[in-house]
């Protein structure tokens, strides 16, 4: 039988750390039950220690899921994992997770310590956690780059300490996957106690090596692979869960290791992550990708057509992908919408599935094929979105080159009450822009803006993304909007940025109370 391998998703830890990955705490708790639904072992929820906000969101996710471990992340400090275990006590199935530097640079430069006061450190910090919960884990943080001897040194300690799990970090995506592979052989074989312990990895992908080398540990005797949806996290980012997992399943005969992932569920997760944090998903995105799965070269095609597995090694089902297209018009029933949307792997009550019933039928009104893609971006525009303070009634633009400069007339809701207002601005994005920002009384600086077709063909429905932050620039927020019309979308997703920052001043009032 094949090893089993422990996935540790760490998407709303590091993954969150990534520049412009923030989620509030819905959206955290949204996406933690579907990585229970794609089926990790364990959850990094977050940095308890790190601000009240990082804290109560690692205690929301504490209790909403139920088939997880829960982990939090602490530095070997008592304070902090002290901090850490009330923020996860909740869980069914507890972990604290902490961490200390071992390489020479990090302990010299960041920590300031020697190395027996590191040693001493780790003996403290396992053992302080071992009495809370005999599920601990260690990291020797910046691991790659550590002297070998040393962290065979800490790694006894630890285990000896209490720790179940050892994590072998490439903190900074320096190691090459032999070397790497040779470092976590090495150590389970050095270290004495090692069989009393779960081998880790977290690898980074600085050097587009983070799969690569957490398949080579795997293959050398780690059983856990620590990971993020589409690899997400800071700098380049970390080991993708799907990349690994495909790598896992695709080339099962030479690993002989299996996980319990649901594969079916990688790409609505993905989608998902996506859609939360506002950033596409890169067309050339291994597993995922928009091109992942489509040929146009004509050898290509002409392979597939005799036997699609000649150009393709998995099936994009196999993922929970599928190209069928979905026609929907007034006449539709919403039993057929249903069983769409749970096909997608959302889990809708009734309210929420006529609210999305009726914007599809209007949005059939526009186009003449609904896709999938497109009852996503519904639901994601319909469902999921924070309660509106300011909310779009209606718009209308005139732009062009008659010499009359592109003007924006709105009409909104300010908290329950219409406002109306027109202005112009250098091009009609600006314009709207321009109006919501006079309706709403604040012009925060706009940091990007994004397009994307959320389907082919020109009657597309447009997706926008804008990511701004407010006057001093403590706060920033993304906003999404859909809408056959570009414009409207466009106001769409800068009124849910506004309706962000809104949420945030509003949040910050009532700590303060």
């Amino acid at each position: 039988m094949a090893d089993k391998i422990y996935i540790f998703d760490t998407t709303l830890r590091d993954g969150e750390q990534s520049p412009g990955a923030t989620m509030n705490q819905r959206e955290k708790i949204r996406l933690a039950r579907q990585l229970e639904r794609l089926g990790v072992d364990i959850i990094e929820a977050g940095f308890p220690a790190a601000s009240q906000g990082d804290f109560e969101a690692v205690q929301a996710i504490s209790t909403a899921v139920d088939n997880c471990q829960v982990a939090g992340l602490c530095r070997a400090l008592t304070k902090d994992i002290d901090r850490a275990w009330d923020a996860i006590k909740g869980a069914k199935n507890p972990r604290i997770h902490t961490f200390l530097a071992t390489s020479p640079l990090h302990m010299k430069y960041k920590l300031g310590k020697e190395p027996d006061q590191v040693l001493a450190m780790t003996e403290k910090a396992v053992h302080h956690a071992a009495q809370y919960t005999p599920n601990v884990e260690f990291s020797a943080e910046d691991a790659s780059r550590s002297d070998w001897d040393f962290l065979a040194k800490v790694t006894e300690v630890a285990i000896t300490a209490g720790a179940t799990t050892i994590n072998i970090p490439d903190t900074v995506g320096y190691a090459q996957p032999d070397e790497y592979g040779d470092l976590i052989k090495y150590l389970i074989d050095t270290v004495p106690n090692s069989d009393r312990a779960v081998f880790s990895v977290h690898c980074h992908n600085d050097l587009g090596l983070a799969v690569a080398n957490t398949l080579a540990a795997l293959k050398n005797g780690a059983r856990q692979a620590e990971v993020t949806v589409s690899g997400i996290g800071e700098r380049a980012g970390n080991a993708s869960v799907e990349e690994l997992v495909m790598s896992l399943r695709t080339r099962a005969n030479y690993y002989e290791l299996e996980t319990s992932i649901e594969t079916e569920q990688i790409f609505p997760t993905c989608r998902l992550l996506s859609m939360i944090i506002g950033q596409p998903i890169p067309p050339y995105k291994a597993i995922i990708g928009a091109n992942a799965f489509a040929h146009e070269s004509g050898i290509h095609q002409d392979g597939m057509l005799k036997d699609r597995r000649t150009y393709e090694i998995m099936t994009p089902e196999s993922i929970g992908r599928t190209h069928s297209e979905l026609v929907l018009g007034k006449h539709s029933g919403s039993h057929a919408l249903q069983k769409k949307i749970e096909e997608l792997g959302y889990r809708l009550d009734d309210e929420h599935l006529q609210l999305v019933f009726a914007a599809v039928k209007a949005l059939a009104d526009k186009k003449t094929q609904i896709f999938d893609e497109d009852i996503e971006a519904v639901i994601l525009e319909e469902v999921f979105r924070i309660p509106d303070h300011f909310k779009l009634v209606n718009l209308s633009v005139q732009s062009g080159n008659t010499g009359v400069p592109p003007t924006a007339a709105i009409v909104m809701e300010v908290d329950g009450e219409e406002k109306k207002h027109a202005t112009f601005g250098v091009g009609p994005v600006d314009a709207v822009f321009n109006a919501i920002s006079d309706v709403v009384g604040r012009k925060p600086k706009l940091k990007s803006y994004l397009v994307n077709a959320v389907t082919h063909g020109t009657d597309a429905q447009g997706e926008v993304t804008v990511r701004m932050e407010d006057g001093d620039g403590c706060r920033s927020a993304v906003g999404r909007g859909a809408d056959p019309d570009i414009i409207v979308a466009s106001a769409k997703a800068y009124l849910n940025a506004m309706n962000r920052l809104a949420k945030m001043e509003e949040d910050r009032k009532c700590d303060t109370l």
